[in-house]
C-alpha cells in the first residue's frame, strides 16, 4: 500500500501534465482542422476544437507508467487504450469533415480492445457464491465474454454522455475517484494508481473543457475514458466479487448506464434503431425542461456523487 502523498502526487502529475497540454493540443487540432462542427444534434453554436483526447491519453499512459506497477495489467490497458484511442481519431476526423464513420469498424475495434484485457489477465474471472463461502470460477468462454460485454458497454455509454460541455469528463472523474476507493478497500492498490491517474487526467482537462468549453475531447477522449474505467473496474471491483458487491462497479458508473437505459428503452418504443444518434439523452431532457448547461452538469454531477457514495456503502456492508 502506497501512502498518501504517493497518490497525491500521482494525481498532480497526471493534472499538471493535462492541464499545461491542452493549450498545445487545441492550437494543433485548429492547425490540422480536427474541430467539431454545429449541427442540428449539437448543442454548440460555434466549430471547436476536438483532439482533446491526446491530452488525456498520454497523461493517464505516462504518469499511469511512471507511478504504477508497468506490468501485465498497466500493458493491457495501455495497448489497448491505444487502440480504441486511434480508431476514436479516425472517427473524429471523419467528424471534423463532415462526414460520418461508419460504427462497425468502431465496434470491431472495440471487441478487439476488450479481447486483449482478457489476453492480459484483466478479467472477470468468477464469483463468491452466497452461503457456500466457495469462489465460483467461470469457464473461459464465460470470462471472455463477460468482460467484452462490460468494457464494450462501458466504452460506449461514457461516450453517449460526451453531448454537454465539461460532463463526460466530470462524471469519469466522479467514477474514478469511486473506483480508487473501492480499489483500496479490496487491497488493490495498483489498480488504485491507475483510478488517480485518470482523476488527475480528466480534472486537467475539464478546466479547459467545462462551459463554456475551449476544446472537446472527441470520440476518441470519451471511448478511451470509458475504456480505462471498464477496465479498471474490472481489475479493482469485480475482482473476488459476492453476488451481492457485483452491484457495487455498476452503481460507480450508474449515471452512464441509467442514461443508456433510458435511450434504448425510448429508441425501442419508439421503434428507431439503438445505434442513430439524437437529442434524446437524460441531458437533452433536463435542457428542455429549462434547466442551462451549467445546471445541467451540476444535477448530473450530484446523481453520479450518490450513486457513488451508494456504491461504498454497499461495499462496506458486502464485506
Amino acid at each position: 500500500m502506497h501512502p498518501a502523498w504517493y497518490y497525491i502526487a500521482c494525481f498532480m502529475a497526471a493534472f499538471l501534465f493535462v492541464y499545461t497540454s491542452v493549450p498545445f493540443v487545441r492550437r494543433l487540432a485548429i492547425r490540422l482542422g480536427f474541430v467539431d462542427r454545429p449541427n442540428h444534434r449539437k448543442i454548440h453554436k460555434q466549430p471547436v476544437p476536438l483532439l482533446g483526447g491526446v491530452a488525456m491519453y498520454f497523461g493517464f499512459v505516462l504518469t499511469g507508467g511512471l507511478f504504477g506497477d508497468a506490468g501485465r495489467t498497466f500493458c493491457g490497458i495501455a495497448i489497448g487504450g491505444l487502440l480504441i484511442f486511434a480508431i476514436g481519431v479516425v472517427d473524429d476526423y471523419y467528424k471534423a469533415h463532415g462526414r460520418d464513420f461508419k460504427a462497425w469498424p468502431k465496434f470491431v475495434m472495440q471487441i478487439v480492445a476488450a479481447v486483449i484485457l482478457d489476453l492480459f489477465g484483466v478479467n472477470i474471472d468468477g464469483v463468491n457464491l452466497p452461503f457456500h463461502h466457495e469462489y465460483y470460477t467461470f469457464p473461459v468462454w464465460l470470462s471472455a465474454l463477460a468482460t467484452v460485454l462490460w468494457v464494450v458497454a462501458i466504452t460506449n455509454m461514457i461516450n453517449f454522455l460526451d453531448g454537454v460541455d465539461g460532463l463526460a469528463a466530470g462524471l469519469s472523474a466522479i467514477s474514478a475517484t469511486t473506483l480508487f476507493f473501492i480499489a483500496l478497500l479490496k487491497g488493490q492498490y495498483a489498480m488504485a494508481v491507475l483510478a488517480v491517474a485518470l482523476m488527475g487526467s480528466t480534472t486537467g482537462f475539464l478546466r479547459h473543457n467545462f462551459y463554456p468549453a475551449r476544446i472537446f475531447m472527441g470520440d476518441a477522449g470519451a471511448t478511451f475514458l470509458g475504456y480505462v474505467l471498464a477496465a479498471i473496474a474490472v481489475d479493482g471491483a469485480f475482482k473476488s466479487a459476492t453476488l451481492v458487491s457485483l452491484v457495487v462497479p455498476v452503481l460507480a458508473l450508474g449515471v452512464p448506464i441509467l442514461d443508456t437505459i433510458w435511450v434504448i428503452v425510448r429508441r425501442f418504443r419508439e421503434n428507431r434503431p439503438i445505434y442513430v444518434a439524437d437529442k434524446g439523452h437524460t441531458f437533452h431532457v433536463l435542457m428542455k425542461s429549462g434547466l442551462s448547461q451549467i445546471q445541467t452538469v451540476a444535477f448530473l454531477y450530484l446523481l453520479g456523487i450518490c450513486f457513488s457514495l451508494a456504491s461504498i456503502v454497499v461495499l462496506l456492508v458486502a464485506s
